[in-house]
């Protein structure tokens, strides 16, 4: 008995010893200067072929090198660059029973050129004042038909932040067929009934630079496995002024998840004690489609894939405290019963994505590799139902906790200890089709 009291003793001091270790290699003090640099005015919101992602790539390369990481293996440096297709807007124009719209008020989504001129085929639905502006959009979107949503002015800040978004275009992988189904005009009034309508939509297809920033620490004993660290850099860029405030800075969305995914490449690669190695990306276009993710997962054997632990928006407190955060698609694989049986003698606790109904395993990186078959999985704190500063260009940095963000970070560096030091491997997920 005095054997086994004796074990746990020095079992709870190595634990104990650990914990210091980790107070001292993830600092509270680094943290925040890598949040508000990544969420700072000069990164002009970080979006995607904006001079801003470029500035924050940098800053993210930079961290890399001074952490001493090395490039994937192929790559001649931490910019993992790849190209897309970008079919950018040059014109868009609508009359509505003979009235010109102002382009302010005309929003358009299509893979290419087109001209109406009262087409049959086409469907005109509206979003009332007392629809969810963001459901109903998103609907018409995924659609694959010709479609004029009449929208109405109760969601004017809405539909010009969504307006910004698609006049950064649309984005493929693959070059673009010569004409799409799919075209969806969104106008902006107030309208009776509809029977005479124009639309005219011009495009031009584009090469621009676009790049996810990763880097390694090469494992021990089990170096051709892998396990990720990622957040997704980029954000939403230049928003329509608001209370004279025009740059969405994303602090929480996502510079908290780049900040932690930037520390934990900094603890890992201080300690060198990973047998399996260990990937540290930053996501570029995730706000638009996730096509950072979508590259990288084409760029590795995902049978190769232990684990990934995305990390999105970890800013604030969650719903259930102090010390917590949830992961999503906590019962896809048994990711989360590992990290918190690693986390035993701490005060913090992983639960269960409380939000089912927000669709959130869908809605970030993980998802890419998840339908691949990696436990793939997000961790969060925030407080998406009630959140009102999300994807605002009020989601700055004096909104954010920095000790919350800290604390995450450190339970994510013990929680991750044994599927780094290849003793476990979570649970595979299903191959998905969706």
């Amino acid at each position: 008995m005095r054997k086994y009291v004796a074990a746990i003793a020095l079992l709870a001091a190595g634990f104990s010893s650990y914990a210091q270790d980790i107070n001292k290699l993830i600092d509270e003090t680094d943290v925040q200067r890598l949040i508000k640099t990544l969420s700072a005015d000069e990164m002009q919101g970080r979006g995607t072929f904006t001079p801003g992602i470029d500035k924050a790539a940098t800053f993210i390369e930079a961290e890399f090198r001074k952490a001493g990481l090395q490039p994937l293996t192929g790559e001649k440096g931490f910019r993992q660059n790849f190209m897309v297709y970008r079919t950018a807007p040059v014109e868009s124009s609508a009359t509505i029973e003979g009235q010109n719209i102002d382009a302010q008020n005309v929003a358009v989504y299509a893979g290419a050129s087109f001209n109406w001129d009262n087409n049959a085929d086409v469907e005109v639905a509206r979003i009332d004042a007392n629809k969810n502006f963001r459901t109903e959009y998103r609907t018409y979107l995924r659609g694959n038909k010709k479609t004029l949503v009449l929208v109405d002015q109760a969601h004017k800040d809405l539909f010009s932040q969504l307006r910004q978004r698609l006049n950064s275009g649309s984005i493929s992988m693959s070059k673009p067929a010569e004409a799409s189904a799919q075209q969806v005009v969104m106008v902006l009034g107030s309208f009776g009934e509809v029977k005479n309508f124009k639309a005219s939509y011009k495009t031009e297809v584009q090469n621009p630079p676009i790049f996810n920033v990763a880097g390694m620490v090469p494992g021990k004993s089990k170096k051709d496995e892998y396990v990720v660290f990622s957040g997704h850099y980029d954000h939403l860029g230049i928003l329509p002024a608001m209370q004279g405030d025009s740059i969405a800075n994303g602090a929480d969305d996502d510079a908290s998840g780049t900040t932690a995914m930037i520390s934990l490449a900094k603890y890992f690669n201080k300690l060198k004690n990973n047998e399996r190695t260990l990937i540290f990306v930053a996501f570029t276009a995730e706000e638009i489609g996730g096509y950072g993710a979508r590259y990288f997962s084409q760029q590795l054997n995902p049978d190769k894939v232990v684990a990934m632990f995305n990390i999105e928006m970890i800013g604030k407190e969650s719903k259930f405290g102090k010390n917590t955060a949830f992961i999503t698609g906590y019962e896809r694989s048994d990711f989360g019963k590992i990290l918190q049986s690693n986390l035993q003698g701490t005060a913090f606790t992983f639960h269960p994505d409380p939000y089912p109904a927000q669709d959130l395993f869908y809605r970030s990186d993980n998802a890419t590799l998840a339908r691949l078959g990696v436990p793939a999985h997000t961790i969060s704190t925030d407080q998406i139902d009630t959140d009102k500063l999300y994807h605002s260009v009020k989601d700055e940095y004096s909104s954010l906790d920095v000790k919350n963000i800290t604390a995450t970070i450190r339970a994510i560096a013990l929680s991750s200890r044994s599927i780094v030091a290849g003793k476990d491997a979570p649970t595979r997920i299903p191959k998905l089709d969706r």
